[in-house]
């Protein structure tokens, strides 16, 4: 078929590197077979490396959210006191799946725009103990796609741990871990559940989960319903080199072959990329007039919201930008219709951030708006440089390059 999204900057699924759709045409083997273990032997070291874990990893064929209702089923029982600390439209559906399961879910609502405060949690944790509620686990988000913006996941573990020692800290890292620092085991997480299609630079199909010693011996006690997303059946499978049920097999040929690339790469050097990626969209919007939802403390370098102007009609302006060849995705929530969002994850680099700011730019021209043609680009470059140095540029310094760049071509 033919690609009508050249552009494609939703915040996922995200575009794939040459190599990795590649992966996805191999034949079929067995997944009871000895290819398939060797690749469970490949993949799950490479996670753990990614997740900075020495935690058990486990491979679910599922979407993220079905990673977040493993986590959920696998470590609570009905009644269970749970704080949910939630920052948009995805904090409040994993509060939401814990609730559909009996959970006695308090959730500790964060203007959304911001991160949440380690004080606030700790003060919420405090007022359920005092009601004789402490908390069984703390859910949250790391990165709210929804808002662009990244919570202080270390802070915020931290506050858990000194308010409520035993309760479980589960984290919903499915669009960012991969893409901007990231370390379960330092920062004392117990479940982090993460997603293919996000900064892996492979398609849907697989949600992974890092599970500590702490979640495992929580699921002895556990009584929430669960078959197909019985995790200890997936850790048992794995330590045979299989899954417990068929499992998308040529998404996981997919990931074998991202993770390389990845390592290949290196994660300071994805880190990099990524935060001159996030700070070149933010610089360009801005020059464009667009104000930014998102704390700028803690905005994310995955995805960035911004809000829609007075007068410029979203749907039909979108429509424009599609035409164009440039996908973006909506609000969410009770943001539809307010805000808009661009992604900069995965296999993205500073030029396909030019590129999309280029066509916002043109479509905005023709739409009236006034434009000064190529200052987003020129605001994006300078703030990408910057990023990726970590430091302030000369103003003579180039765009510096990614080596994704090689090689690279567009169906």
């Amino acid at each position: 078929m033919p690609n009508l999204q050249a552009h494609l900057r939703v915040p996922g699924p995200t575009p794939l590197p040459d190599a990795v759709r590649a992966a996805g045409a191999w034949q079929m083997v067995n997944h009871r077979g000895p290819e398939f273990a060797a690749l469970m032997g490949r993949v799950l070291p490479a996670l753990q490396r990614a997740f900075r874990t020495s935690n058990d990893l486990v491979l679910v064929g599922a979407s993220g959210t079905g990673g977040l209702e493993a986590a959920v089923v696998n470590h609570l029982s009905p009644g269970d006191p749970v704080l949910a600390v939630t920052i948009g439209a995805f904090g409040d559906r994993f509060a939401k799946i814990a609730r559909q399961y009996g959970a006695d879910v308090t959730t500790l609502p964060v203007d959304w725009g911001r991160a949440a405060e380690p004080g606030a949690v700790a003060e919420a944790i405090v007022r359920m103990r005092a009601e004789g509620r402490s908390p069984v686990a703390v859910l949250m988000t790391h990165n709210e796609t929804s808002t662009g913006v990244t919570n202080p996941i270390a802070v915020l573990a931290a506050a858990v741990r000194s308010a409520a020692p035993d309760a479980l800290v589960v984290v919903d890292a499915i669009s960012g871990l991969g893409a901007v620092p990231f370390d379960t085991d330092g920062w004392g997480l117990d479940v982090v559940v993460t997603g293919s299609q996000k900064s892996w630079m492979v398609p849907p199909g697989l949600t992974m989960l890092a599970v500590s010693p702490r979640a495992w011996a929580a699921q002895e006690r556990a009584t929430m319903p669960r078959f197909y997303f019985d995790l200890r059946a997936h850790r048992d499978a794995a330590t045979k080199g299989s899954t417990p049920w068929t499992p998308p097999v040529s998404v996981c040929f997919q990931l074998d072959v991202a993770l390389g690339l990845m390592e290949a790469e290196g994660y300071d050097s994805i880190f990099a990329r990524h935060a001159a990626c996030g700070a070149a969209t933010r610089a360009g919007l801005a020059a464009l007039g667009f104000r930014l939802l998102a704390d700028p403390e803690h905005a994310s370098n995955t995805v960035t919201a911004a809000y829609v102007p007075e007068g410029l009609d979203w749907k039909s302006f979108n429509a424009e930008l599609r035409r164009r060849g440039l996908a973006l995705a909506g609000g969410q929530g009770r943001l539809t219709g307010i805000v808009f969002r661009v992604g900069h994850l995965g296999y993205v680099t500073l030029d396909d951030i030019l590129a999309a700011l280029d066509i916002l730019e043109e479509a905005l021209a023709d739409a009236g708006r006034p434009v000064d043609r190529g200052s987003s680009l020129a605001a994006a470059a300078r703030a990408g440089s910057e990023a990726a140095r970590g430091r302030v540029p000369d103003a003579t310094d180039p765009v510096v390059p990614s080596p994704l760049d090689a090689g690279r071509t567009r169906a």
